[in-house]
């Protein structure tokens, strides 16, 4: 019997205005030169709000803010070690 590929991980749907983070975050991720484009943190994100952007001919993930809880799921989990951890400023 063939093995199914299974899919692991959760990703929210788009993010909707009734899951603003507010003013609560305490660290924030900010996307390094280093990122190479490769959708990891896309998908760990369970919030839904890391795309990959076009930069230069090259694509490259991007944080929206105003819906990112600062889990940092998606720093744990980059091959590239491209997100950093910075503290919120308020």
């Amino acid at each position: 019997m063939p093995k199914e590929k299974i899919e692991t991980g959760c990703r929210t749907s788009k993010p909707t205005s009734d899951r603003k983070t507010g003013s609560w975050r305490t660290f924030m991720p900010v996307i390094t030169n280093k990122c190479t484009g490769c959708s990891t943190c896309v998908g760990y994100c369970p919030e839904g709000c890391i795309n990959l952007i076009e930069v230069k001919d090259k694509k490259k993930a991007k944080v929206d803010y105003d819906y990112c809880k600062g889990c940092l799921i998606c720093m744990t989990e980059c091959p590239f070690k491209a997100i950093e951890k910075r503290e919120e400023e308020k």
